[in-house]
Formats: C-alpha cells, structure tokens, sequence
C-alpha cells in the first residue's frame, strides 16, 4: 500500500503535491518523494520518513514546475526497510521518465531477468517499481520506433506493459517534454482516481489514490481510473484517455475498504464510510447468532477505522454504543510497523482506556479486522485491566489467513494469527471471551449494495483465490524467504540505507 498523485497546473505545483501527500500519508509512513519537471529537466527530493520530516523549505524550493508527482510509500513484499527504494524512480533512456506505484508485481524477478538479457536495461535496486519504470521505458521505446512520441505510441507502450507485468499497480509517470501519464492495472485492484478545477489560467488536472486529496486541494472528482485504462495529460493540458488491456475485469482489493482507505474517501464510486457502516449492519446479525445481546452491556470500537461498523452495529442491536479508547494521534499505524516487539510496544503508546466504560461491564469490541493478532491480544488486556467484567471481540472482516501479494505488507504465513486456528483458538489466544468474524459473503454484500457495479473483488488474504490467477505456492514461498531474510538484515543496516538514500536526494537536489 503506497500513495500516489500526479498534478498538471498553471502554477508550480510544489506546495500541491506536498499538501497532497499529507492527506494520503495513511497509505504510507516509510519513505516519500516528489519529482517536479521545468521545460525537459526533472527536479527531485525523496528520503526516509514522514512527508513532514522529508521536505524542509529549501527542499521545496528546489521542486519548481507546473508538473510533478508525488509518492508515499510503506514496504511490499518484503521490501522493508530498504531507503534505496524510496520513489519516484526515474530512468533517463529513451525520453526521461519518472514513475511512482503503488501495488506489487508478482512476476518481477522474471521482468527483470528479461530486461537485463533481452532489453539490455540495468536495475539499480529490489523494487518492483523500478522494474516497472524500465518495462514501461522499454515498451515507450519499442512503440515510438525511435521517432517522437505520440498519442498512439503512448497508449500502445501502457498496451505493452499491460501484457506483460503481472499483479497490481497504480501508477502515474512523467515522461519529460510531453506529459503526465496515469494508468492502473485490468483489474483495478488499488485505487486510481482523476479531478480537474478550473482556473483563470485554464484547467488543471490531478489523479491521486483516494478522493480526499481532491477535497483537500480544491479539485472535482471526475471518475476513477478504469481497470485497464491510461490517462495522459499533455503540457498544454489536453487531457486523453484510452482502454489499454485486453481484457478488464473490476476487481478492487476489498482490504481498501476495510481497514486501508481513509473513510471520507469515494473509491469506485463509493463512499468508503457507507461501507464500513454497513459492514456493521452485517456483522450485527452474525454478532446476534453467536452472542447474547442481552449479555452484552456496551459496544465499544477500536479507534479509529473500527468506529462505523460498531456505531451501526449497536444501533442494529439497540446496545449502548460508548467510545473507550483515547488514541494518541503522535505514533504511526501498527499494522505498518516493522518487528513484533516494536508493534506490541506501540499498542500501549498508542491507545488508553476510558476506565469508567469498563469496569464492572461486559463489553464487545468492535474492530475493523485482526491481522496479526497483537493489538487485539494488547486491547483485551487492557479492557480487563480498566475492570471489564467480560470482553467479547467483534471483526468487522473475515479472518485473514492468506498473504496478500498485491501491496499490502503481510506476506508470511504464520505471522497471521487465523491461519491455521479456528474461531475459538484465535479468541484464545488473544484473551476474549467469544470471538465474532464477518462472513466474506456478507462483507461482500455489504459492499455490493452500495453499487451492484461492485461485485467482484479481490479478497485473497480472506480466502486464498488471487485474483490475477497466476499466484503459485512456489512464489509465496520465494516471497517469505525473502522477506524472512530481509527482516533481520534490514534491522542492522536501516543506519546504512537511511544515509544512503539521503545522500542521493543531496545530489539529485544539486545543494545540501
């Protein structure tokens, strides 16, 4: 999961990218990265860190342009850690390209393999995104048959790269001398949407991840990027688009509007807040068949992305709905963080009890999903300290149980505290006294209601069927070897990598 964002203006857009990177810096607090262009030049600043920690003023004011690309990132399959990997990348041959993406290629080792024996492209680091900037270069390459490029050659590279990358991607590039182009893969599994505001000086473009950066920077929602589909944005702010892939099928991946969306977010044409409170309509009923309401005194939610499934939850139950946990807006996601011991921690720094919405009561917690178990182990343990009676647990989502391999960092197995587990070993093992999951088909049909356009999804780390169709146990395997590897080599030499990575962005930026 990363943040994207792609602005063509009549003004520089330095300060518009740096302010919409903050409105999706949910999607990623490991690295970020602008890439402005003035006439053919790229300027670009990127590090380690939050948007805030990364871009000081003079940083900013070595982004000048009407044109840029913004990138937030937090580490896929198995990447963490690793600051050399810190987007947008940028490759030089044929035309100047800079590229931000946010999802995963899951055939990128045979990418890259290829490039290097039949492109005869070099590639610098492990990320799949850089592997994508150099198939859609070649492809750029290949379709402009050493002429200029045009409208024609362009959608036809996109073609190209459709053909041959396999997995997720949303992506936006510039391609220097020419224009911004956008483009998501056929099965729209991350979120790609376009906006345009008019100005007195004409009309300007954005496409970003999520809605609320239109909101944020002034701009209408046009429409979502289709599965498939590129847009491109010349400098004269002509804008283009054109279905690219064969064939498309509408497939987002469900955790979006689970647990990683911002809730005042519209993906796909839906509001990503209407879904989690009909997710708690559902889960209501499931709560119901397995529970006693009447042993139930208080519905309480996990803040923050837990709080609409357990409002219209307890509305649907006629419970008492109270808010019991103070968050501490200060730490990052625990989800996101690196290392078991340094998530645990974080629980406890992150939120506090309201002691009097405990003690002596039965209370059901109501969160958005249990991943790998440790913020719900350290919650319940927190709700019986404040003096609950009896702590019942409430997942707005199915048990996850499989990896998901499209952008979303849990690729192993056994660190996903269902896999292999029943309901009742789970709520074992993190202290609850019952344990209530949503059925996949009523999350499914809590969405699907909101827009019958949605009826297929993504839901891999739900049920184990991937989506692209050509995930092997071969490559998940390959893909927790990795990542297993990395975990401890990327403890030891994060020192190294941060100075690395801050020493390039010195040079890119040309100063201190």
């Amino acid at each position: 999961m990363c943040g994207v964002l792609g602005v063509v203006a009549t003004t520089p857009v330095n300060q518009l990218l740096y302010d919409g990177l903050m409105v999706l810096q949910h999607r990623g607090q490991d690295a970020a990265g602008i890439a402005t262009a003035e006439d053919r030049t790229f300027h670009l600043h990127k590090g380690p860190g939050l948007v805030r920690d990364v871009f000081r003023t003079r940083n900013m004011r070595a982004l000048p342009g009407n044109w840029g690309i913004g990138h937030c990132r937090y580490p896929t399959a198995g990447s963490a850690w690793n600051f050399a990997e810190a987007q947008p990348f940028y490759v030089n041959s044929p035309f100047g390209i800079t590229l931000a993406h946010n999802g995963n290629l899951i055939n990128a080792d045979v990418l890259k393999r290829a490039m290097f024996e039949q492109d005869l492209r070099h590639v610098n680091t492990n990320s799949d995104s850089e592997v994508l900037l150099n198939v859609l270069a070649h492809e750029l390459q290949v379709a402009a048959k050493g002429h200029r490029l045009d409208l024609e050659a362009i959608f036809a590279a996109v073609a190209g790269v459709h053909r041959r990358c396999k997995g997720a991607y949303a992506v936006v590039a510039m391609i220097a001398g020419y224009g911004l182009l956008a483009f998501r893969d056929p099965y729209g599994i991350r979120p790609l949407l376009v906006g345009a505001r008019v100005t007195s000086g004409g009309t300007e473009y954005l496409v970003a991840s999520e809605s609320v950066t239109m909101d944020a920077l002034d701009f209408e929602i046009m429409r979502d990027v289709e599965p498939g589909e590129a847009v491109f944005i010349d400098l004269d702010r002509h804008f283009n688009a054109r279905q690219c892939a064969e064939k498309t099928c509408l497939a987002p991946c469900i955790f979006e509007y689970v647990y990683l969306a911002r809730p005042d977010s519209m993906m796909d044409g839906v509001s990503v807040y209407e879904t989690r409170l009909s997710m708690g309509e559902f889960l209501a009923d499931k709560v119901k068949q397995q529970i006693p309401v009447e042993d139930i005194d208080v519905v309480i939610p996990l803040p923050d992305s837990g709080r609409p499934a357990a409002m219209q939850l307890a509305q649907k139950l006629k419970l008492p709905y109270r808010e019991g946990f103070v968050k501490n807006r200060y730490v990052g996601r625990t989800f996101i963080m690196p290392g078991q011991s340094m998530r645990k921690k974080s629980v406890r720094q992150k939120l506090n009890t309201i002691g009097q919405e405990f003690k002596g009561k039965r209370v059901l917690l109501v969160d958005d999903s249990i991943v790998r178990g440790t913020t719900s182990r350290e919650i319940v343990e927190m709700a019986r300290m404040a003096g609950a009676e009896k702590v019942y647990f409430a997942s707005a989502a199915p048990p996850v149980r499989f990896p998901n391999v499209y952008g979303i960092d849990m690729p192993t197995r056994g660190e996903l505290i269902a896999t292999g587990k029943s309901d009742a070993e789970i709520a074992l093992e993190i202290g609850a006294d019952a344990l209530v999951y949503q059925d996949l088909e009523a999350l499914e049909a809590a969405i699907s209601a909101l827009s019958p356009r949605l009826s297929t999804f993504d839901a891999s780390c739900f049920n184990g069927r991937y989506i692209t169709g050509d995930v092997t146990a071969e490559y998940l395997n390959a893909v927790e070897a990795r990542r297993s590897g990395k975990a401890k080599a990327g403890e030891e030499d994060s020192e190294d990598s941060r100075q690395m990575v801050l020493g390039l962005s010195s040079s890119e930026e040309g100063q201190d």
